[in-house]
């Protein structure tokens, strides 16, 4: 088997026990047979458990960066680039509920990993939101006194805890579009500077439409 399928197996298997079991209470033994391979064969490519976790959180994420940006490359409007982002982060716990759960729980039980990992991924990640911010202002949609800084771990905020409550409850209340459409609606309502242009016919009608029911 080559190299690369050992190292995909392994970590798509970590995945999976994580997942199951919790980070704290899974065993290299149990990744082993999960990937079908020796349990001595794992530290081939890793050195513990922790440098799985780091692993898995990079590679994924790096994936997971791709995507999206190849997705936010298809329009010009930052608007529906921040619908478009929200889709994206929603969508992981559809596609990979393992993996989302990985991300929004196991991580954050471990300390070590929050206190010592330098999380570069999650920064370029966070930078995607902060560039269309950036975007919006330079073509006159966003308002400038805007700070991308602040707006970005306040969107992710709230995409990340719709996200969470997905991992942890057993059914999802809304789905994703849906979800994703109301989150981004009310940011975008607090930071435009007139209307977008991708938005402003569908609130002309929806005023239209109200004000003909009197």
């Amino acid at each position: 088997m080559k190299v690369a399928d050992k190292h995909g197996r392994i970590i798509q298997a970590a995945i999976k026990v994580f997942a199951r079991n919790g980070f704290f209470n899974s065993r290299i033994a149990e990744i082993a047979k999960e990937a079908n391979v020796a349990d001595g064969t794992i530290y081939l490519y890793f050195n513990n458990k922790y440098d799985i976790l780091i692993t898995i959180f990079e590679e994924e994420m790096g994936k997971i960066i791709a995507s999206v940006k190849q997705e936010l490359a298809k329009t010009d409007n930052p608007c529906q680039k921040l619908e478009l982002f929200a889709f994206q982060h929603l969508s992981l716990v559809e596609k990979n509920k393992d993996l989302a759960e990985i991300i929004q729980v196991e991580l954050r039980q471990s300390s070590k990993f929050m206190k010592e990992y330098r999380n570069r991924k999650f920064a370029e990640y966070l930078q995607i939101i902060s560039s269309i911010v950036k975007e919006g202002q330079e073509k006159g949609i966003f308002r400038k006194d805007v700070m991308p800084g602040i707006f970005k771990r306040a969107f992710f905020g709230a995409l990340d805890e719709m996200s969470r409550f997905w991992v942890l409850s057993p059914k999802k209340k809304y789905g994703v579009k849906t979800a994703a459409k109301q989150i981004s609606s009310f940011f975008l309502d607090g930071i435009l500077e007139s209307t977008c242009p991708a938005r402003s016919k569908k609130k002309k009608r929806g005023r239209k439409k109200k004000g003909s029911s009197k």
